[in-house]
């Protein structure tokens, strides 16, 4: 039987924990890989089903709309039923799911499947980080959400090769089976690991009652926090340049470089797959400074993504070149080094047993203002001028980002001050 390690702040033995969290990067690698298959095999899914590029972009879409949808719920079954249970049938499903992309026949049912991909993917993010929030002492907390959100740039790059790969070899619909195979192991995997104790919702009044929190009270939770909502927006605003960079990074290439589409594609992967060393640096560097001011979770993040607004500034502002890739190659980098501050944050100033619920709002509003508008929008700027003016508003926008990530540090000691003090138990 797993010893606990509680002295040492963990919520198992040491070594269990890094086996659960083994897992939870596995899961969300080939989440990635599963939602970004799709993106490489245009051309033949275009070509069989006889769809228009805005169909096709829809397929992705379709992904982002059910998590949009659905993460609030699913992240009140995370926090009030099963963390580990809830993620491996969360996982089953949207691993199912692809393997159902296979077998479609047409349009309307390849968007199905994709909704139904979605749906399964919806708390996959709360859970995990209220997994992961519970798994490490709270010192250790940025550096392992860094590495965790490392898989996204991982499984999103393999993702992107797989599905190539694949296509041209079996055909299309083989992408997504084999793709969906090893998610589904690792789902199953999770059914049979052990959890915390489901937290109970109440805290303590200036009486030292145990008070049973009502719904005002969890309302209040995160009206009173000013430092998680100024996250939460922070987020958003680097979200959106990410999901800009990574849809038109490649169109710049090729317009202003003059690049074939596949050498274009090949060095824009390259650029935004940097983030794998990004979301570590950042855990690493805000876990390292935290030793000596506690609101280092959301200075970082100030500084990195400011850093981040005037690299890019310069490249886009410079003659198409060696120095200019450089000057984005860092850029790659330092635009990841905030999600790791910034996600334990989310996870800091909340009561422990509202974890996944506040992930999932950071999730809806980074879906909503960031992923959902950012292709759209710099899209729209794009067809009004040109691509180098569509771009050039994104360092900008991460300056508002920082700023709002710099407002936030303001108030993350007293934040902490009020949070509920629980420790969390082996279930």
């Amino acid at each position: 039987m797993e010893k606990s390690d509680n002295r040492q702040g963990y919520l198992f033995s040491k070594r269990y924990s890094n086996y659960i969290f083994v897992l939870l990067f596995l899961l969300y690698m080939f989440d990635y890989i599963d939602r970004m298959v799709i993106t490489s095999m245009w051309p033949s899914i275009g070509k069989d089903l006889g769809i228009s590029h805005m169909q096709e972009g829809m397929l992705v879409s379709a992904v982002y709309w059910a998590i949009v949808l659905l993460t609030f719920p699913v992240s009140l079954l995370v926090d009030r039923w099963s963390r580990t249970k809830t993620i491996g049938i969360m996982a089953i499903m949207w691993s199912l799911a692809t393997a159902l992309c296979a077998l479609t026949g047409n349009y309307v049912q390849l968007f199905m499947a994709r909704a139904l991909i979605g749906i399964g993917e919806a708390g996959y993010a709360p859970g995990g980080s209220a997994m992961i929030s519970a798994l490490f002492p709270i010192e250790k907390r940025s550096r392992m959400m860094g590495i965790w959100n490392a898989s996204i740039p991982l499984g999103t790059a393999i993702g992107h090769l797989l599905g190539g790969v694949i296509a041209v070899h079996l055909g299309w619909k083989h992408a997504f089976g084999i793709v969906a195979l090893p998610g589904l192991i690792i789902a199953l995997l999770f059914l049979f690991l052990k959890d915390y104790k489901t937290v109970d919702l109440a805290f303590i009044d200036k009486t030292r009652n145990k008070i049973k929190m009502k719904r005002k009270d969890m309302v209040q939770e995160f009206l009173t926090r000013p430092s998680v909502i100024y996250t939460y927006f922070g987020m958003a605003a680097v979200v959106f340049c990410t999901t800009a960079l990574i849809t038109w990074l490649s169109t710049y290439f090729q317009n202003m470089q003059g690049m074939p589409m596949d050498k274009a594609g090949m060095k824009a992967s390259v650029v935004m797959v940097l983030a794998l060393v990004g979301a570590p640096l950042g855990g690493y560097l805000t876990d390292a400074w935290r030793k000596k001011r506690t609101n280092a979770r959301l200075l970082l993040p100030a500084i990195s993504t400011l850093c981040t607004a005037i690299v890019l500034f310069i490249a886009l502002h410079l003659t198409p070149g060696t120095l200019q890739y450089i000057l984005l190659l860092l850029m790659g980098i330092l635009i990841m080094c905030f999600i790791a501050g910034a996600g334990a944050v989310t996870q800091d100033v909340i009561h422990p047993g509202m974890r996944a619920i506040s992930y999932s709002i950071a999730v809806i509003i980074q879906n909503l203002l960031g992923s959902a508008m950012a292709p759209m929008l710099v899209g729209k700027i794009y067809d009004k001028s040109n691509i180098e003016t569509a771009l050039s508003i994104l360092p900008f926008i991460l300056v508002v980002g920082a700023i709002l990530f710099y407002i936030g540090s303001r108030y993350y000691d007293r934040d902490m001050e009020k949070v509920a003090k629980i420790k969390l138990e082996a279930a």
